[in-house]
Protein backbone atom coordinates (compact mmCIF):
# COMPACT_ATOMS: atom_id res chain seq x y z
CA UNK A 1 0.00 0.00 0.00
CA UNK A 2 2.75 2.46 0.98
CA UNK A 3 4.68 1.53 -2.14
CA UNK A 4 1.67 2.36 -4.32
CA UNK A 5 1.14 5.72 -2.61
CA UNK A 6 4.85 6.51 -2.92
CA UNK A 7 4.74 5.61 -6.59
CA UNK A 8 1.89 8.08 -7.20
CA UNK A 9 3.62 10.85 -5.18
CA UNK A 10 6.90 10.23 -6.99
CA UNK A 11 5.19 10.37 -10.39
CA UNK A 12 3.13 13.46 -9.48
CA UNK A 13 6.20 15.39 -8.31
CA UNK A 14 8.45 14.06 -11.05
CA UNK A 15 11.00 12.94 -8.46
CA UNK A 16 12.73 10.52 -10.82
CA UNK A 17 12.99 13.02 -13.67
CA UNK A 18 15.77 15.41 -14.61
CA UNK A 19 14.89 19.09 -14.20
CA UNK A 20 14.49 19.62 -17.95
CA UNK A 21 11.90 16.81 -18.12
CA UNK A 22 9.58 18.07 -15.36
CA UNK A 23 6.27 19.20 -16.88
CA UNK A 24 4.23 22.25 -15.92
CA UNK A 25 1.87 20.27 -13.67
CA UNK A 26 4.71 18.62 -11.78
CA UNK A 27 6.48 21.97 -11.37
CA UNK A 28 3.23 23.54 -10.15
CA UNK A 29 2.61 20.73 -7.68
CA UNK A 30 6.21 21.01 -6.46
CA UNK A 31 5.69 24.75 -5.92
CA UNK A 32 2.53 24.11 -3.90
CA UNK A 33 4.14 21.39 -1.78
CA UNK A 34 7.26 23.49 -1.13
CA UNK A 35 5.10 26.52 -0.28
CA UNK A 36 3.07 24.59 2.30
CA UNK A 37 6.16 22.84 3.70
CA UNK A 38 7.97 26.19 3.94
CA UNK A 39 5.12 27.78 5.86
CA UNK A 40 5.09 24.86 8.28
CA UNK A 41 8.88 25.07 8.73
CA UNK A 42 8.86 28.83 9.27
CA UNK A 43 6.03 28.54 11.77
CA UNK A 44 8.24 26.12 13.72
CA UNK A 45 10.98 28.73 13.72
CA UNK A 46 10.92 32.33 14.84
CA UNK A 47 7.39 33.77 14.72
CA UNK A 48 8.66 37.28 14.08
CA UNK A 49 10.62 36.32 10.98
CA UNK A 50 8.40 38.37 8.67
CA UNK A 51 7.93 41.20 11.16
CA UNK A 52 11.23 42.67 12.27
CA UNK A 53 14.30 42.04 10.22
CA UNK A 54 17.62 41.53 11.93
CA UNK A 55 20.61 40.29 9.96
CA UNK A 56 19.83 36.78 11.18
CA UNK A 57 16.25 37.04 9.88
CA UNK A 58 17.26 38.50 6.53
CA UNK A 59 19.87 35.80 5.95
CA UNK A 60 17.33 33.09 6.76
CA UNK A 61 14.98 34.63 4.20
CA UNK A 62 17.61 34.79 1.48
CA UNK A 63 19.18 31.39 2.01
CA UNK A 64 15.85 29.69 2.72
CA UNK A 65 14.44 31.06 -0.54
CA UNK A 66 17.48 29.92 -2.49
CA UNK A 67 17.27 26.41 -1.06
CA UNK A 68 13.53 25.84 -1.48
CA UNK A 69 13.57 27.21 -5.02
CA UNK A 70 15.87 24.35 -5.98
CA UNK A 71 13.21 21.88 -4.80
CA UNK A 72 10.62 23.59 -6.98
CA UNK A 73 12.60 23.75 -10.20
CA UNK A 74 14.18 20.32 -9.79
CA UNK A 75 17.81 21.46 -9.66
CA UNK A 76 18.27 19.41 -6.49
CA UNK A 77 16.65 16.27 -5.07
CA UNK A 78 13.22 17.14 -3.67
CA UNK A 79 13.16 15.69 -0.14
CA UNK A 80 16.83 16.31 0.72
CA UNK A 81 16.30 19.93 -0.32
CA UNK A 82 13.29 20.24 1.98
CA UNK A 83 15.37 18.65 4.75
CA UNK A 84 18.10 21.27 4.17
CA UNK A 85 15.46 24.01 4.42
CA UNK A 86 14.26 22.55 7.70
CA UNK A 87 17.84 22.50 9.00
CA UNK A 88 18.11 26.23 8.18
CA UNK A 89 14.93 26.98 10.13
CA UNK A 90 16.12 24.91 13.09
CA UNK A 91 19.54 26.61 12.97
CA UNK A 92 17.84 30.01 12.94
CA UNK A 93 15.68 28.98 15.89
CA UNK A 94 18.71 27.67 17.81
CA UNK A 95 20.81 30.79 17.21
CA UNK A 96 17.88 33.02 18.22
CA UNK A 97 17.40 30.97 21.41
CA UNK A 98 21.10 31.29 22.29
CA UNK A 99 20.96 35.04 21.57
CA UNK A 100 17.96 35.31 23.92
CA UNK A 101 19.94 33.71 26.72
CA UNK A 102 23.27 35.47 26.05
CA UNK A 103 23.27 39.24 25.66
CA UNK A 104 26.83 39.25 24.26
CA UNK A 105 26.04 36.59 21.67
CA UNK A 106 22.84 38.47 20.79
CA UNK A 107 24.81 41.65 20.13
CA UNK A 108 27.34 39.72 18.06
CA UNK A 109 24.65 37.97 16.03
CA UNK A 110 21.99 40.66 15.71
CA UNK A 111 23.93 43.87 16.27
CA UNK A 112 23.10 46.67 18.70
CA UNK A 113 21.05 49.81 18.71
CA UNK A 114 22.71 53.16 18.04
CA UNK A 115 21.85 56.45 19.73
CA UNK A 116 21.37 59.05 16.98
CA UNK A 117 20.07 61.88 19.16
CA UNK A 118 20.95 62.20 22.84
CA UNK A 119 19.33 64.92 24.97
CA UNK A 120 18.37 66.83 21.83
CA UNK A 121 21.87 66.74 20.28
CA UNK A 122 22.57 64.96 17.02
CA UNK A 123 25.23 62.27 17.43
CA UNK A 124 27.01 62.84 14.13
CA UNK A 125 29.55 60.01 14.56
CA UNK A 126 26.79 57.45 15.16
CA UNK A 127 24.73 58.89 12.31
CA UNK A 128 27.74 58.65 9.97
CA UNK A 129 28.50 55.05 11.07
CA UNK A 130 24.85 54.13 10.57
CA UNK A 131 24.43 56.02 7.28
CA UNK A 132 21.45 57.94 8.72
CA UNK A 133 20.82 61.52 7.61
CA UNK A 134 18.83 64.31 9.21
CA UNK A 135 16.26 63.66 6.50
CA UNK A 136 15.95 60.05 7.69
CA UNK A 137 15.30 61.26 11.23
CA UNK A 138 12.68 63.73 10.02
CA UNK A 139 11.03 60.98 7.96
CA UNK A 140 10.88 58.75 11.06
CA UNK A 141 9.26 61.59 13.02
CA UNK A 142 6.63 62.13 10.32
CA UNK A 143 6.02 58.38 10.21
CA UNK A 144 5.27 58.41 13.93
CA UNK A 145 2.99 61.43 13.58
CA UNK A 146 5.36 63.77 15.40
CA UNK A 147 6.18 67.31 14.32
CA UNK A 148 9.33 67.21 12.16
CA UNK A 149 11.46 69.41 14.43
CA UNK A 150 14.66 67.77 15.69
CA UNK A 151 14.95 70.33 18.52
CA UNK A 152 11.94 68.66 20.21
CA UNK A 153 13.58 65.20 20.34
CA UNK A 154 14.99 63.87 23.60
CA UNK A 155 16.51 60.75 22.00
CA UNK A 156 16.42 58.76 18.81
CA UNK A 157 17.65 55.20 18.43
CA UNK A 158 18.43 53.19 15.33
CA UNK A 159 17.23 49.78 16.46
CA UNK A 160 18.80 46.45 15.48
CA UNK A 161 16.00 45.84 12.99
CA UNK A 162 16.71 49.13 11.20
CA UNK A 163 13.74 51.05 12.63
CA UNK A 164 14.28 54.53 14.08
CA UNK A 165 12.47 55.13 17.37
CA UNK A 166 12.02 58.67 18.65
CA UNK A 167 11.41 59.84 22.23
CA UNK A 168 10.17 63.42 22.45
CA UNK A 169 11.12 65.96 25.12
CA UNK A 170 8.51 66.62 27.82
Amino acid sequence: MFQEIWSVVSWALGLALEAKNINVWQMSLRAAVVFVASIVMLRLGNKRFMGKHTTLDVMLGIVFGLVVSRAINGNAPFFPTLAAALVLVLLHWTLAAIAFRSHGFGKLLKGRDRVLINDGELQWDEMKRSHVTEGDLLEAMRGEGKPPDLRTVKSAHLERDGEINIVMKE
